[in-house]
């Protein structure tokens, strides 16, 4: 009986840690392919409609710049000051800053509507501070996009929502903060589904791959949702364990009863 139990066992531990190195492993080099992968160039978001922004404006006169400044609070000034890395977003947290209405465009004090769809942080700074320079003496602009967020899902260890502070985020880099994918995630064709121009794309990218950093889908974009699907033995070992689970709690259970009795 006591030899049963372990045959049983053992079957189990066999179908939960079937996986071959070859399947786990990334940025396998491929035969005749060279040491050296050409990369895209780093990807720059610009502002879309229903983005929210956190636009800080200062100056040589501090009074008249917190004029400009209405959603200026102590929760800000402390997320500002705070090294700027990628934050876990669970629930939806609500922020303050300027949202960009449906043509394209926020609305500053004083300075009324400001158009900026389509525009890089960069270039929405240098759009606010031509007209402050009216009202303030060498003012100063920052400008950040506070709803540029990533979802991970599937078989990672840690599925979730992440906002990027810096809008700067890659495939590895999210997977990383997702606690990478479980041993039990198919690494060679991971789910990148993004939303352009009203449509939605699904790319696939093969993490086995050493040209996975030529990929388009390398560099994130804002609300891209990135999907590790089950590979074959999760399947698999899901649907033998339940099969087999009741047979080893049986068998354990008369083995108690007989070291109990003896």
């Amino acid at each position: 009986m006591l030899s049963r139990v372990w045959l049983v066992l053992g079957t189990i531990g066999l179908l939960t840690g079937c996986a071959s190195t070859k399947d786990l492993s990334y940025f396998q080099k491929s035969a005749g392919s060279p040491d050296q992968v050409a990369t895209l160039s780093r990807y720059t978001p610009t502002v879309q409609a229903g983005d929210i922004l956190s636009i800080q404006i200062s100056s040589l006169n501090p009074e008249a710049s917190t004029f400009f400044n209405p959603y200026t609070s102590f929760a800000v000034a402390d997320r500002a000051s705070q090294p700027v890395t990628p934050t876990t977003t669970s629930p939806l947290q609500p922020v303050s800053g300027y949202m960009v209405d449906p043509d394209g465009a926020v609305e500053l004090p004083v300075i009324g509507k400001l158009s900026v769809k389509g525009l890089t942080m960069a270039q929405v700074r240098e759009r606010v501070r031509e007209p402050l320079r009216e009202y303030l003496k060498e003012p100063t602009v920052n400008v950040r996009n506070l709803t540029f967020r990533v979802s991970v899902m599937g078989e990672v260890s840690r599925p979730s929502l992440f906002t990027v502070p810096n809008e700067q985020m890659t495939l590895l880099e999210a997977l990383s903060l997702a606690g990478d994918v479980t041993i039990y995630g198919r690494r060679t064709d991971v789910l990148v589904i993004r939303e352009e121009n009203g449509q939605r794309k699904f790319g696939h990218v093969d993490l086995t791959r050493r040209d996975l950093f030529a990929s388009p889908y390398y560099y994130l974009h804002p609300n891209d949702v990135v999907y590790v699907e089950p590979s074959k033995v999760r399947a698999a070992t899901a649907d033998r364990t339940m099969q087999l689970a009741p047979i080893a709690i049986s068998a354990l259970s008369f083995v108690a009863i007989l070291v109990s009795r003896f």
